[in-house]
């Protein structure tokens, strides 16, 4: 069966050829272009599942292709490649429609990850509203949160933050990617605070689990894990 269609919108030929090969070889379907007129060509020609859009572009900026596609009615996900590392432009992402961003440089396999995050997180949105990983299962409707037939009280930060971690199951996430999905902002590279929240996720969750389920990856982030795995 043929993987997810992404395009590649980048003005670098090396930086296409390499997303390209990559994305290929990770099992999508991939069509690269180089601008912003192209780009939306090419979702009017045939819809991809997925874009990774290159902000700086040559005609017009990637913020600028996204309201288009937006305005025009396109509602899959988009990934920003950006070479700046500002709040203020990560925020103006996530304003016009974005999903994600990814820093340039960047490594291969983080876009692949992200990629496949992304792909998870909005069909699993499409296909339900609860979500369920091993005993934890979660309305995102009624924002309840369940093990067995114990509900759990939680904060709605703690709720985000549990959603983000059940979308990305068996998954190891940084402090720097809980921030950036959960509080949508650098919190001044505060990574304290995720510790706070994940302590505070444990000492609710751990006595009604057979297992504690949060595990702790020193030196990369934290995993959800699934027993299913």
């Amino acid at each position: 069966m043929a993987g997810p269609k992404i395009l590649v919108v980048d003005d670098e030929p090396n930086i296409r050829d390499l997303l390209t090969a990559s994305l290929r070889f990770a099992g999508f379907q991939v069509r690269a272009v180089g601008n912003g007129a192209a780009t939306i060509s090419a979702v009017l020609e045939d819809e991809p599942d997925l874009i990774v859009l290159d902000v700086m572009l040559p005609d017009m900026n990637g913020f600028s292709v996204t309201k288009r596609l937006r305005g025009a009615g396109y509602t899959s996900p988009i990934l920003f490649l950006t070479a700046k590392d500002s709040t203020e432009d990560k925020i103006t992402g996530l304003t016009v429609g974005g999903d994600d961003y990814v820093t340039k440089p960047f490594s291969l396999d983080e876009i692949v990850a992200r990629i496949r995050a992304i792909l998870r997180r909005t069909m699993m949105e499409e296909e339900e509203s609860t979500l369920k990983v091993g005993e934890i299962s979660m309305d995102q409707d009624s924002h309840e949160v369940f093990i067995g037939d114990e509900v759990i009280e939680l904060s709605p930060t703690e709720f985000k933050l549990l959603r983000y971690l059940m979308l990305n199951p068996n998954r190891v996430v940084s402090k720097a990617q809980i921030l950036d999905h959960v509080w949508e902002y650098d919190f001044n590279g505060d990574a304290g605070i995720v510790e706070s929240y994940v302590s505070y996720l444990r000492r609710k969750l751990d006595p009604f689990t057979s297992e504690p389920l949060i595990q702790t990856k020193r030196g990369f982030g934290y995993m959800l894990k699934s027993p299913k795995a």
